[in-house]
């Protein structure tokens, strides 16, 4: 979905830990041919995934923690919406400011458009 989103940056990196999901070759060959460097964490370094892993620990206990869910397909839902609808579009992060990924995003590229 991100990458049908936006147009091919130059110097686009995906960081993974190495999960068998990450280290497939079908996903190698994916995100060579989205134009995207892959990079994975060390092993034993627990630091290198200190971002994904405090999403991950938000999720729990933003959503996960609050409800619980008959179906996959209700699940699979809540964790959409949790990352589309109000992670990426409406949570304000400190790390960024107090921006939202997406505002941060647009604030981004409207000034790499003025320089």
């Amino acid at each position: 979905m991100a990458t049908n989103r936006r147009d091919r940056a130059e110097g686009l990196v995906i960081h993974s830990d190495r999960g068998v999901q990450f280290t497939s070759w079908a996903f190698s060959h994916k995100v060579r041919d989205a134009g995207i460097a892959p990079s994975m964490g060390a092993v034993g370094s627990a630091y290198d995934n200190a971002m994904v892993e405090s999403f991950w620990g938000r999720m729990q206990v933003e959503l996960f923690n609050r409800k619980r869910w008959k179906t996959r397909i209700e699940l699979a839902t809540a964790i959409h919406d949790y990352i589309e609808l109000f992670h990426n579009t409406r949570r304000r992060h400190s790390a960024l400011g107090m921006l939202s990924p997406t505002e941060y995003e647009d604030l981004h590229n409207a000034t790499q458009a003025a320089a």
